[in-house]
């Protein structure tokens, strides 16, 4: 038998949270004196201490590995794992985007005042003929799913006139999941509908825009350069905003080189 500083240094585990461990019952000492209180370890316990450990590198919370533990089957034993892979996947994933906004965030501190400033101006697209696909969508990343449907669905057809890619956002909010959002492409002329795409001829549209180059994700400073604008000439939200794709991924793969319009519709109050 073990005492517990003996092994603590063994499974090179803190008396602390070994007593942790004998708290919410993941791993109990063989032996707790009665009188004294001192708790002793089998030489046998180590190898679950050292599989402790493991799976806590491996980033599963002390709950999850109780689970795993007592896990009775390889075959739910691999269920676990590979639930615990996606789980890391998806951390990785936001880890890097969190890095790419500390990087776009550094950078713009070293940037020039006057090279952060962006342009807002009024124009006017004139009533236009457009293929169109609008679809409620997991998130606002996913938009690149309807682009790809649409290429499926045209292939093949003499679509001309194609000089404005944009996507609208329906939603009176901005929303986490389930977002009303619809592409469309400039048509010279109409096409037979597809299942998705659609033909139709849209109205003419007042907006507020301003350019941006760089990842979608810094979209936020144009936006309240908007915003701002709008403000300050008398100006009124009137619509739901849309984005105009100049330069995006499908003529590009770095997405410092994305050139974005964004538009707001608007109206004198």
């Amino acid at each position: 038998m073990l005492k517990i500083g003996e092994f603590s240094k063994l499974s090179r585990t803190s008396i602390r949270m070994l007593r942790h461990y004998d708290a919410i019952g993941l791993l109990t000492p063989a032996l707790t004196d009665g009188q004294t209180g001192y708790r002793y370890y089998g030489e046998d316990q180590l190898s679950t201490a050292n599989r402790i450990a493991a799976l806590r590198q491996m980033g599963f919370s002390l709950a999850a590995i109780g689970e795993v533990l007592s896990c009775g089957s390889r075959d739910a034993l691999e269920i676990l794992f590979l639930r615990r892979r996606e789980e890391a996947l998806a951390e990785a994933a936001q880890a890097e985007r969190r890095l790419a906004l500390l990087d776009a965030a550094l950078e713009g501190l070293r940037k020039d005042e006057a090279m952060m400033h962006y342009d807002v101006t009024v124009k006017t697209l004139p009533e236009r003929q457009v293929a169109s696909v609008r679809q409620v969508i997991p998130g606002y990343d996913r938009q690149g799913d309807l682009w790809g449907l649409f290429r499926r669905e045209t292939a093949g057809m003499p679509l001309r006139g194609g000089e404005l890619c944009l996507a609208i956002y329906h939603d009176g909010e901005y929303k986490e999941s389930d977002v009303d959002v619809e592409i469309q492409m400039t048509v010279a002329e109409p096409f037979p509908d597809t299942e998705h795409v659609k033909y139709k001829t849209v109205p003419a549209v007042e907006a507020a825009c301003a350019v941006f180059q760089g990842p979608y994700d810094q979209i936020g400073a144009v936006n309240e350069a908007v915003a701002a604008w709008v403000e300050e000439k008398g100006y009124a939200f009137a619509g739901p905003f849309f984005n105009i794709y100049r330069v995006g991924p499908h003529e590009t793969r770095d997405p410092e080189e994305y050139v974005t319009e964004v538009c707001y519709p608007v109206q004198k109050r």
